[in-house]
């Protein structure tokens, strides 16, 4: 599996992911926040077919091209279930602190444990937010996190519907019980791993 980072940016740098299957062409784009055109561009260029658009968490940032990628490309997205009253209040997605009002209203949705298509795992990791998955490949190795965790931090848990309990718990019973070799990728920072975390890196805010 190719693991494909674009960092986009309308107000905040984020890194949208495309996981894409390199014998078959077939994937996943994770988190699109920004600059749909150049996503789309990438998508042409390689001939890849976007199965589904993945969304670690309903913040503006995240989901900011979501809505015209998806008719572009004519596929859903996809957010965990609590994602709906992110999804669709711009004061909850922050979208509505910076004068704008993102709201999306034909998501559909997923659950802790479901299986997504690139073949990844839904763990959700409540913390940042109430709808916050990481989307994880036993296989391959390989963890999108979103804003759970970072290279060396966490997710600040100071936005609506954060919680520092439920982050430490997410930490301990979901990411540092995966392989220490587990490569993690993040929305704001540059890859990092398992093992890395759970020694140092963001074990402080334990």
């Amino acid at each position: 599996m190719l693991v494909k980072p674009m960092t986009v940016q309308d107000v905040i740098d984020v890194n949208a992911y495309f996981y894409i299957d390199e014998e078959t062409k077939r994937g996943v784009l994770i988190d699109p926040g920004a600059q749909a055109d150049d996503l789309l561009e990438v998508v042409q260029k390689n001939g890849w077919t976007i199965e589904r658009i993945l969304i670690t968490h309903g913040h503006f940032d995240h989901i900011g091209a979501v809505e015209t990628v998806s008719r572009a490309l004519g596929v859903p997205y996809a957010i965990h279930e609590n994602g709906r009253e992110y999804l669709t209040d711009p004061m909850m997605n922050l979208s509505g602190v910076f004068g704008r009002s993102i709201v999306l209203s034909e998501a559909v949705y997923f659950n802790d444990g479901d299986t997504v298509p690139g073949g990844l795992h839904v763990l959700h990791t409540p913390g940042h937010t109430r709808d916050s998955v990481v989307f994880y490949d036993a296989e391959n190795k390989v963890a999108f996190s979103g804003d759970t965790i970072f290279k060396a931090s966490v997710g600040r848990t100071d936005f609506p519907g954060g919680d520092a309990n439920l982050l430490r718990a997410s930490l301990l019973h979901k990411i540092f019980t995966l392989p220490d070799d587990t490569v993690l990728y993040s929305g704001h920072s540059e890859p990092t791993s398992v093992g890395a975390e759970k020694s140092g890196g963001a074990a402080w805010f334990l």
